[in-house]
């Protein structure tokens, strides 16, 4: 009881302290790459983070995963997993399979079982409001993973930590600009998007069609959900590819490699080389996804780091004892070409 009468009051001191870092009546600072120099690294931060532990008791992290649907994802909750392991703290995990309801129907459990800290990675952007107010009043600090989350009252959350998606895209974008710099004529772009509503879908497409706004010779000739898979990628890109061989498109940007794969076979069937007949930009840069890139089937990968374990952790133990957090903050990341990839997915830990 006294941890978390303790863990309420650190909460409201959090929230007033959170309050003055933006002007009254002004909304934080949206993540986009003009603002990528404002936003802390968490490099940085675990540099100068000193966790103190506040009691002999177990610390009782409870934490939302939205689902299993990539390599990715999978490293992320092993990641977790481990950090929490090696920091000793007890750790209750739900998966949520992709469902904002069964997410909703984790946190009432944490609430219901008086966790410390509440961490979620959400399925979509919007809907939080309520179920944030209601850990809000039971006292318990929540930490949003990964993802983003929309909400009119920001101090509904203590951080954010994570990649900046916008970012990623700007890069997709860039690459894609500078690959087809001397391509005479339009340029048609196909756009696998992820799971509908959700932050890195949002925003990896607004930052990479941000490099095309004034090139009136880039179509985005189609653009749909794939939900983040490789069955759906395949199927979606199949549907791509149902249009005539004039009309189909010279680009495919994937939002996340799972899709990527997927799609290399829907290309593959109808007799055309990825990475040839087709250039591909995906993100997050697994093994499979540089193994492939080396061999020329994809031709860049944005890196998107899933290894937030160490981070969380930190974090969790820094609420409870007492120290101010960041409102945001995101890890290191590169872009790979084949050049590069060879090397470098030898370093890959997913």
């Amino acid at each position: 009881m006294r941890r978390h009468m303790n863990g309420l009051c650190l909460l409201i001191l959090l929230l007033l302290v959170g309050c003055t870092t933006h002007e009254s009546g002004s909304a934080p600072l949206p993540i986009s790459s003009n603002n990528l120099e404002t936003l802390p690294s968490v490099e940085k931060w675990m540099e100068s983070a000193v966790a103190r532990d506040t009691s002999t008791t177990p610390i009782v992290l409870g934490f939302s995963q939205l689902g299993r649907e990539s390599a990715w994802r999978l490293a992320n909750s092993t990641s977790i997993r481990n950090a929490a392991a090696e920091s000793g703290i007890s750790l209750v995990i739900k998966n949520a399979e992709q469902s904002q309801t069964k997410q909703f129907e984790a946190v009432r459990s944490f609430i219901r079982q008086k966790v410390d800290v509440i961490a979620i990675a959400p399925v979509v952007e919007s809907g939080w409001d309520g179920i944030l107010q209601e850990a809000k009043d039971a006292g318990i600090p929540v930490i949003i993973v990964d993802r983003s989350v929309d909400v009119k009252d920001t101090s509904l959350f203590v951080t954010t930590i994570g990649s900046d998606f916008y970012e990623e895209g700007v890069k997709a974008g860039k690459y894609v600009q500078d690959r087809l710099r001397n391509v005479p004529g339009s340029i048609r772009i196909a756009e696998l998007q992820g799971t509908r509503g959700s932050t890195p879908s949002i925003q990896r497409g607004e930052g990479f069609r941000s490099i095309f706004d004034t090139r009136a010779d880039i179509i985005f000739s189609q653009s749909a959900p794939a939900d983040f898979t490789e069955s759906k990628g395949k199927e979606v890109m199949k549907g791509f590819l149902q249009v005539p061989e004039d009309e189909r498109p010279q680009v495919l940007f994937a939002h996340n490699d799972e899709m990527a794969f997927g799609a290399i076979k829907a290309i593959e069937e109808v007799g055309l080389k990825p990475g040839k007949d087709i250039i591909i930009v995906s993100v997050d840069g697994s093994r499979k996804a540089l193994d492939i890139l080396a061999n020329g089937q994809i031709n860049a990968v944005v890196e998107c780091n899933p290894l937030l374990g160490p981070q969380l952790m930190q974090a969790t133990k820094e609420i409870i004892a007492g120290r101010t957090l960041p409102k945001r903050m995101v890890p290191r990341e590169d872009i790979f070409t084949q050049e590069s990839a060879e090397r470098e997915m030898h370093n890959r830990r997913f």
